[in-house]
C-alpha cells in the first residue's frame, strides 16, 4: 500500500485541486490531505477554518473511492523542522506531492520523496481567483466542486469574504 500527502491551504478548495487529486490517486492507495495555515481563519488570504475547509474536502471527495484523510497542519516559523511537524500530525506517509518549491525543498532535505505535477489552468484555478470573484460579486462557482459551493452557501461564506475584505474607513483618508 502507498499513502501520499498532498498540502494545501484549500481556502477554498478548487477544481485545480480536485484535478491535482485526481492526478496522484494514479498512484496511491490513500492520500493524507494537509491542511495549511490550519490555525488562520477569517481574513481575505485565509477566510475558512480548517474545519470547515475539512469539511469542504470531505464532502468534495465522497464520491472517490481513494481512501483520504484530512489533516490540520497548523503553521510554524521555523522551516528547518517544519517537515518533522508535519510527520507529527498525520498518519505515515510515502510520498509528498507538491508544487511549492520551498515545501519540495524540505520534504528532499529531510529525505521524503516528492513528485510534481502540471499544473491544471492555473491562470484561473488558485484560490486567490476564487476569493476575489466571491468578493466582486464574479462567477466563482465554476472554479469549485459542487459541495465547495453548497459548504461555502451554509457557512455564509461569501458574506464573510465580504465583510473581513472591508476597510473601516469612509474613503477620505
Amino acid at each position: 500500500m502507498t499513502r501520499g500527502f498532498y498540502i494545501g491551504r484549500f481556502q477554498p478548495f478548487h477544481n485545480g485541486h480536485l484535478s491535482m487529486v485526481e492526478r496522484i490517486a494514479e498512484d496511491v492507495d490513500e492520500l493524507v490531505l494537509g491542511i495549511g495555515s490550519a490555525g488562520d481563519s477569517h481574513t481575505a488570504y485565509n477566510p475558512f477554518t480548517a474545519g470547515e475547509r475539512i469539511m469542504m474536502i470531505t464532502k468534495a471527495l465522497v464520491e472517490y473511492e481513494l481512501v483520504t484523510y484530512a489533516v490540520p497542519i497548523e503553521d510554524l516559523e521555523r522551516n528547518s523542522v517544519w517537515v518533522s511537524h508535519v510527520q507529527s500530525m498525520s498518519p505515515a506517509f510515502d510520498v509528498a506531492y507538491s508544487n511549492n518549491p520551498l515545501v519540495i525543498q524540505l520534504f528532499r532535505e529531510a529525505g521524503v520523496e516528492v513528485r510534481q505535477s502540471p499544473m491544471f489552468n492555473r491562470d484561473v484555478l488558485e484560490g486567490s481567483e476564487v476569493r476575489e470573484r466571491m468578493v466582486d460579486g464574479g462567477e466563482w462557482e465554476p472554479l469549485v466542486p459542487d459541495a465547495i459551493v453548497e459548504v461555502v452557501a451554509e457557512i455564509d461564506g461569501v458574506e464573510r469574504m465580504r465583510m473581513v475584505c472591508e476597510t473601516d474607513t469612509n474613503g477620505d483618508g
